[in-house]
């Protein structure tokens, strides 16, 4: 039989293995991203065979030209799948607006609880795609662009972080928290290669530097 002491040995065992459970289960959801972009040796691969060239002129350009947000599915438009996809604890209502989360904004590290405060930025911008082919592209093209949920294309981030980068390239901008930087070369690079974009010579040099840094 047990004695007093290996009976209160094990109590304890025990407790310690339900409050590592417990804290197993109240622990935050992981942070929920865009789709992986490509590895930073397959982005430097990528890099290696693009030829720059000078951007095209803004010559035509409306943003009506990009249609955005797209139905995805019932009431829900790409930017609210992005809000939920990117956010934790997401709460939407029957329109599919968010009324209720948290999301956490990767380019600078700011946490916000309301969906106002939030952007869903195109990483690629629309006026960038433009000048660097999409001015030839179909409508229809341009609105699959700038849908793209399966590339690493939409991202939820603060609004004014979104507002301030404009259509800035990353010879002109990157996000200021540098952990992410490098994902963010990688998911620049990823999109343009998807989809055929070109690139000037200031771009290919401040990716390839981010990339090398990696």
């Amino acid at each position: 039989m047990p004695s007093v002491y290996a009976r209160r040995i094990g109590v304890l065992a025990s407790s310690a293995a339900l409050a590592s459970l417990a804290s197993l289960v109240s622990a935050p959801a992981a942070h929920a991203a865009p789709p992986t972009p490509i590895s930073a040796s397959s982005a430097r691969a990528y890099l290696a065979t693009v030829t720059p060239r000078t951007e095209g002129s803004l010559t035509g350009y409306s943003r009506s030209l990009f249609p955005h947000w797209s139905t995805v599915s019932g009431t829900c438009n790409t930017r609210e799948t992005v809000l939920k996809r990117d956010g934790s604890g997401v709460v939407t209502d029957s329109s599919c607006a968010s009324v209720r989360g948290s999301w956490f904004s990767e380019y600078d590290g700011a946490t916000w609880t309301a969906a106002s405060d939030i952007d869903i930025d195109h990483v690629v911008p629309l006026a960038e795609a433009w000048r660097s082919g999409a001015s030839s592209w179909t409508t229809s093209r341009r609105q699959q662009f700038a849908n793209d949920l399966t590339r690493p294309q939409l991202i939820a981030v603060t609004d004014h972080v979104n507002q301030a980068k404009g259509d800035k390239d990353p010879s002109d901008w990157m996000p200021s928290r540098t952990s992410y930087r490098c994902t963010y070369a990688r998911m620049w690079v990823h999109v343009k290669q998807y989809w055929g974009l070109g690139m000037d010579s200031a771009e290919k040099t401040a990716l390839v530097n981010e990339l090398n840094a990696c």
